[in-house]
C-alpha cells in the first residue's frame, strides 16, 4: 500500500528537507520498480545499486546529484543514527532524493558500500547541498523496507566480518 503524502512529508522533514520534490522518481532494480511512494521492499530486493533512474523533465545536459537517505535509523522510534543505511525489525523509510548541480562538482565524501560500517550515519542532506551548492530538489521517490533473511548477513558485512 503506497504511503500518503503526510508520511512522505514527515520523512522529508526529517531529512532537514523543506521542500517537496518537484517530480516523482522512478528507480529500477532489474525488473523491481520503485514507480510509489512508499513500496514495500526487502533488503534483499535493494541490495545492489540501482539499474535506472528517471524522471520527467531530466535534462540530458545538466548535471544531477543522487542522494539515498534513511530517516528512520536504526528505527523510526529511536532514530539516532539517522541517515544511516541500516535496518530494523520494522517497516524502515528510504528516500531517494535528486538534486540539480550548478556545475561539476569535487565530492569528498567518503564511498559508503555494503561491504563496511565505517563513516555511516548522522549525515545531514541541508549541510552536503550547502557544502556542493547543489539547488533545487527536482526528483524524488520513497519506499519502505522489511526485514528479511540478508539483515543479518548484511550486518555481518557492516561489521567486516
Amino acid at each position: 500500500m503506497p504511503v500518503d503524502i503526510n508520511e512522505w512529508t514527515g520523512a522529508l522533514a526529517l531529512t532537514e528537507v523543506e521542500e517537496k520534490p518537484a517530480k516523482p522518481l522512478t528507480v529500477r532494480y532489474g525488473a523491481l520498480e520503485i514507480d510509489a511512494l512508499g513500496k514495500v521492499l526487502t533488503p534483499t530486493q535493494v541490495q545492489n545499486r540501482p539499474t535506472s533512474v528517471e524522471w520527467e523533465g531530466c535534462d540530458p545536459s545538466k548535471l544531477y546529484t543522487l542522494v539515498l537517505t534513511d530517516p528512520d535509523a536504526p528505527s523510526r522510534k529511536d532514530p539516532k543514527f539517522r541517515f544511516c543505511i541500516c535496518f530494523s525489525a520494522g517497516l524502515h523509510r528510504y528516500m531517494w532524493l535528486v538534486y540539480e548541480q550548478s556545475g561539476s562538482i569535487s565530492c569528498t565524501e567518503p564511498v559508503l558500500t555494503n561491504r563496511s560500517g565505517d563513516n555511516r550515519g548522522k549525515f545531514k542532506t541541508r549541510s552536503f547541498c550547502k557544502k556542493y551548492g547543489l539547488g533545487a530538489l527536482v526528483a524524488g521517490s520513497c519506499y519502505r523496507a522489511e526485514w528479511d533473511d540478508y539483515v543479518p548477513e548484511l550486518y555481518e558485512q557492516l561489521a567486516g566480518k
